[in-house]
């Protein structure tokens, strides 16, 4: 073989390679640009068992099936919520770290403490509320109030001596009873911790008397017998506990708190990803078995567009403001 011919045969393979790795190239840069192309993180800024806790996993089971991709839970509990925000806050905004934000993250907390690790507005992308849920003012079977006007009774006979655990300072609970002690004119105590899981333990161990805690993580309980259900917080009876009342038509008029639960993304995140994040959350929302799941916890499913949501917060943040402002409730 000549070596003019074997010089034409190597320049053609070279050709040919070139070519094709022409072809790949774009591809493989493709490939890395497609989202999701790894494990999603969803940062819970509470306990683990906690309501935040268990609507973010029946969300991200959700999620990994219509994303194709793991959506995994990671909890970071603390300082009512804020400890999780902040590490969000500061997370890469590239749709693989999300945030369960709460009505105590995204609307209390900034009227609450007076240092903020984060700004719940500026520093984070509004995805889709998940659901509202009612709270519930559940005691210890022991306890000696059975009705909202006993438990009234009782605290004002005793000043002070009625504890009332919450899933932290600034949280939906802690408010719930902050406004409950406001309306009601009575004295108890607000004991912290960080996520209602570990207040429930303490609640079923009788170590604190009552709770107004989120209706997912105390239903199975009073449904159990184990927690003795007094009243629910929203203007209207739950469904899932119809014969329970309201704390307004037993006793406090006028009371009413509501907890809802949204999705975030870190501030900044590329707007196709937050279209395609928010489209995957309302789709899965709106399934049937995750309906059910929700709904089963006591709480009502949402889904909405980014706008709706952002919306809906800056109404929060004035309303739970003016309730922080009135309870003369505040965090260091």
């Amino acid at each position: 073989m000549s070596a003019f011919r074997f010089n034409t045969r190597r320049t053609v393979l070279a050709a040919a390679l070139a070519a094709t790795a022409g072809a790949i190239v774009p591809a493989a840069a493709f490939a890395q640009q497609a989202y999701p192309n790894k494990i999603i993180t969803i940062i819970v800024p509470f306990a683990a068992g906690g309501t935040t806790d268990i609507l973010a996993r029946v969300i991200a089971q959700g999620l990994t099936t219509e994303l194709g991709q793991s959506v995994v839970v990671d909890n970071r509990a603390g300082a009512g919520g804020n400890i999780g925000g902040q590490m969000a806050a500061r997370a890469p905004a590239d749709g693989y770290t999300l945030f369960m934000g709460t009505v105590g993250t995204h609307a209390i907390n900034a009227a609450l403490y007076k240092k903020m690790p984060f700004d719940p507005i500026k520093d984070f992308a509004p995805l889709t509320r998940v659901a509202n849920v009612p709270n519930l003012l559940v005691a210890n079977p022991s306890q000696p109030y059975k009705t909202v006007q006993e438990l009234i009774a009782y605290a004002k006979a005793n000043p002070g001596k009625v504890n009332f655990g919450s899933s932290g300072s600034g949280s939906s609970i802690h408010l719930s009873g902050e406004l409950f002690k406001s309306m009601a004119k009575v004295d108890m105590q607000h004991v912290p911790y960080k996520g209602s899981a570990p207040a429930v333990t303490d609640l079923l161990g009788n170590q604190i008397g009552i709770m107004f805690d989120n209706m997912p993580s105390a239903i199975q309980h009073v449904r159990s017998g184990k927690l003795r259900p007094i009243a629910v917080t929203t203007a209207k009876r739950s469904p899932e506990l119809p014969d329970v009342p309201t704390i307004a038509e037993a006793g406090v008029p006028g009371y009413e708190a509501t907890s809802w639960f949204g999705m975030f993304a870190p501030a900044n995140t590329p707007a196709p990803i937050v279209a395609q994040l928010n489209k995957a959350l309302v789709k899965v929302l709106a399934q049937p078995d995750i309906k059910k799941k929700i709904n089963e916890q006591g709480a009502e499913t949402a889904g909405e567009t980014p706008e709706q949501f952002a919306a809906f917060i800056q109404k929060e943040a004035v309303k739970w403001g003016k309730v922080v402002k009135e309870s003369g409730a505040s965090v260091d």
